[in-house]
Parts: structure tokens; sequence; C-alpha cells
């Protein structure tokens, strides 16, 4: 199973601005689907469907209670299935977390790279090394690939530059 990044317009199958009942349809097709606070736009707690896979996660971020805002993808975990999460050729799961940052800065992007989160604004991709369990770890200390990638909306990530 092969996911491609294309911030700003969302991940393989999921576009943003797509409606809620359409995220949870096709989230269901990846397997055991858990809505949180349906409908609500509330800025503390705004509804999300997650899709939970034996082998990773995905979090669907709907800002606004109708639409898909952002999708968070979580490092897929070993298991029967080969699964693959991609931006623009990269693998960003297996591609240490510091060389993917190069790379990505090779491409001539902006990357604000603060240890355990790094944030690609005007792309609008936020990647996490926090990881809530035993992981490889780099030179650094902190853990050797990224954990989570979200994608999000033109701008999104845009006021990490003021």
């Amino acid at each position: 199973m092969d996911f491609e990044l294309d911030p700003p317009n969302g991940i393989t199958g999921f576009p943003l601005g797509t409606r809620a009942d359409a995220v949870q349809t096709a989230a269901a097709e990846l397997g055991q689907v858990r809505v949180q606070d349906e409908g609500s736009a509330h800025e503390f707690h705004y509804m999300k469907v997650t899709a939970l896979h034996p082998q990773f996660e995905i979090v669907f971020h709907l800002e606004d209670g109708k639409t898909l805002t952002s999708a968070e993808m979580w490092i897929p975990r070993p298991g029967p299935e080969e699964i693959t999460v991609r931006f623009r050729g990269i693998d960003v799961f297996r591609t240490p977390a510091r060389q993917l940052l190069e790379q990505l800065e090779g491409m001539g992007l902006t990357v604000l790279d603060e240890t355990l989160y790094a944030y690609v604004p005007h792309l609008s991709l936020g990647f996490t090394r926090v990881a809530g369990h035993e992981v490889p770890l780099d030179t650094d200390g902190e853990p050797l690939y990224f954990q989570a990638v979200l994608t999000g909306p033109t701008h999104y990530y845009d006021y990490k530059l003021t």
C-alpha cells in the first residue's frame, strides 16, 4: 500500500476539502474507524476521524466539523503489508529524519528544524520525531526516523516564519 503526500492538496485518496461522510467511508476501507467530536468546529475539540489499520494510523482533521482540513500519518509498523509513504519520491518514514530534511532543503524548500519537530511552511508539511515507544535513535539521541507527518492546506505552517 502506497501513500503519496501532496501538500497542500492532501494525501492519496484523501484530498483536502473532502466532506466528512466521504472521509469516514474512505477511512473505513483502510481499517477500523474512530470518530471524535463529530461535527464540532470548536478550537480545542474539533472533529477528527482516525483510520486504524493493523500497521498504521491516519488521523484526519476536520477543523470546521464538515470537511477534511489536514491529514496526519503515523509511521507504519512491521507486518504483512508493504506500506510506503512518499513525498516527491522520498520515503518519508524510511529515510533518517535529518537526511530527509537535507533532501527537502535541496529541493529549495524552506525547512524549520526544531529537533523533535520540523516544518515546511508554504508547502504545509509538519513532522515529528516524538515517539511513545522504543525506536532506533540517531547520534543526537532523538528518534532516527520521523514518527508522523501532517499534510495541511496552503499556509498551514506559515505562522512559524514570524
